[in-house]
């Protein structure tokens, strides 16, 4: 069976959730697909590449398509809600996210999350900003927003079931407050 670029990106994508930066190494992964190293070098001259090519297509998979998919939506309150129920769903099989927010120093992953981040931070401060805030009171709810969800990831790893309660009344709350925030 030939293996397209795309094939190996996923195969590496499955690696860093399962087994974090570590895992996504050339000899495991062609052995654990049955092919020879010589099948991952013919797409990616080296593990940085594969790296590269594997976060690049988190970055479109998890943020991009996700934001697409959200905008969808009828009001932001809605957005709000498909999006953190999207992205949590994304990760109950492995974070991806949490084995590249663990090497966010590595030269390769650093400003593919740094970029990832800022995107995400920007589409919730327009979330936010649409529900009625403020620009810098949005971007505050963008990062309080973005907290909750790194920590119910987190919370989806290491204490599964704990999440899916949190999530609807952590919406109602990000949501509420723009309405309060109006009225005083």
């Amino acid at each position: 069976m030939r293996r397209t670029k795309d094939d190996w990106t996923e195969m590496a994508l499955r690696a860093l959730a399962e087994g974090g930066l570590a895992a996504v190494a050339i000899e495991p992964l062609a052995a654990r697909a049955g092919a020879t190293k010589g099948s991952v070098y013919h797409h990616f001259p080296n593990r940085e590449a594969l790296l590269k090519a594997t976060v690049e297509r988190w970055e479109r998979e998890h943020t991009e398509k996700v934001i697409e998919l959200v905008e969808a939506g009828k009001s932001p309150h809605d957005k709000l809600k498909t999006l953190f129920g999207t992205v949590l769903d994304r990760t109950r099989k492995g974070s991806v996210e949490m084995a590249l927010q663990a090497a966010a120093d590595h030269e390769v992953i650093a400003p593919v999350l740094r970029r990832v981040t800022e995107k995400r931070l920007g589409y919730l401060t327009e979330l936010f900003v649409r529900l009625g805030f403020g620009r810098d009171h949005a971007r505050k709810r963008a990062l309080i927003a973005f907290s909750l969800y790194l920590g119910q990831v987190q919370m989806q790893a290491t204490l599964p079931g704990l999440v899916e309660p949190v999530l609807d009344e952590a919406v109602q709350v990000l949501t509420h407050q723009a309405a309060v925030a109006h009225k005083v």
